[in-house]
């Protein structure tokens, strides 16, 4: 079998979550950024965005991991170097780990911070609060495990993306084929 056979390709189940958990993401990495910005009206909303995105992902993530569980992902190529498989298995493991920790996190820092109040998801319907105390020393504590594990994840993204194009532009070995939507 070929590096870029289709049976070396990830079930399109798995190509769509990868792709909508990592745009949604992405998306709410920038939505933080420019709320820092924003004046507090236009904050508000962005950052209402910015949690029922993250509540999202934390199911999709959940999904994703029920997912995984019962549909095999393709072996790792024979023709990466055994650093390179223990690296792609450290990352998966801690991606799937901090797609978990970041939104369960901010989760917490909104229910601590809104005292109970739900998370509007985009203004449809109202997901529960966790309960948490909301106490200086929670909040602290929530907010500070977001940004630690938001920025781990921020950094654990530069480096899939840089062994992403690794493998594409110097080795040449079809490994992003195996998860490209258009392959």
């Amino acid at each position: 079998m070929s590096n870029t056979d289709s049976a070396a390709r990830y079930s399109r189940g798995a190509i769509i979550l990868h792709w909508l958990i990592a745009l949604l993401i992405i998306g709410n990495f920038v939505g933080a950024w420019i709320s820092e910005d924003l004046q507090r009206d236009q904050k508000i909303v962005m950052m209402g965005y910015h949690k029922a995105n993250g509540i999202l992902i934390l199911l999709l993530t959940l999904v994703r991991i029920g997912w995984r569980f019962t549909h095999r992902p393709p072996p790792l190529l024979e023709s990466l170097k055994a650093w390179e498989a223990a690296l792609a298995k450290v990352t998966h493991t801690l991606f799937y780990l901090l797609m978990l920790a970041v939104p369960l996190a901010g989760w917490g820092l909104h229910s601590a911070f809104g005292k109970g109040k739900p998370v509007s998801m985009f203004g449809l319907f109202d997901f529960p609060a966790l309960p948490v105390g909301s106490d200086k020393g929670t909040i602290g504590l929530f907010h500070e495990l977001h940004e630690v594990t938001a920025t781990a994840m921020l950094a654990l993204f530069v480096l899939h993306v840089v062994g992403a194009l690794k493998h594409q532009f110097a080795d040449r070995d079809g490994t992003m084929r195996r998860i490209a939507p258009w392959g």
